[in-house]
């Protein structure tokens, strides 16, 4: 009797060392397209996200450090910090919109992404890369080479990559602030899917 409840005391504490262990934090890191820009917390695709990995009963935390107006280099200031204060399982890594749109130079765009791949790389996080498309304000030359940026980094071993993380968003109207730059309401579910599909094969 008294081996018997040993046991089951045994397999107890191993259940809950495997719940625990099983908790994956998840990393948002990016700017206004993940920071709910102009709309809800609660109406933002990351929030939505998080419902939907809930409903699936995963055992999930997400904290999302996306700020609005943010560059690459001004993530890559503060990206280690978080880091060691969030210790992600996965890193969902959306900036360089802003470079972008400011015609900042590329090398320096390619050059903070990749620093900040490294460091989730570093602590063995898996790294969830979003591209984005730009228009082509300061040419279509600048507007390829800055696409091929996340092309390139995409290529790194152990990094998932969303080509467009506003695909099926970005050219209807419909689902776009007046700004034309920003998804409304209507957008963030269909750029949640898009994020999600990438995110769970990385979550089995």
């Amino acid at each position: 009797m008294k081996l018997t409840k040993t046991l089951c005391s045994l397999l107890l504490l191993l259940t809950c060392q495997l719940s625990l262990s099983a908790v994956k934090n998840i990393l948002v890191f990016g700017d206004s397209l993940s920071a709910a820009y102009n709309i809800s917390t609660d109406k933002g695709w990351v929030y939505l996200l998080e419902q939907n990995l809930k409903n699936r009963s995963l055992d999930i935390n997400i904290i999302n450090a996306s700020i609005s107006g943010e560059t690459s280099s001004g993530g890559l200031s503060r990206f280690q910090s978080q880091i060691n204060k969030t210790q992600p399982d996965i890193v969902i890594l959306e900036l360089g919109a802003n470079d972008g749109l400011r015609g900042f130079d590329l090398s320096t765009t390619h050059n903070n992404l990749l620093d900040m791949i490294n460091m989730s790389l570093q602590v063995n996080a898996k790294i969830i890369l979003a591209g984005i498309h730009i228009p082509p304000n300061y040419g279509r030359t600048y507007t390829r080479k800055f696409d091929q940026i996340f092309v390139d980094l995409a290529k790194i071993e152990n990094v998932s990559f969303i080509p467009f993380i506003l695909e099926g968003v970005a050219t209807n109207p419909e689902l776009m602030l007046n700004d034309s730059l920003h998804p409304n309401e209507k957008g963030q579910p269909i750029i949640m899917m898009t994020v999600l599909k990438h995110l769970l094969p990385l979550l089995t």
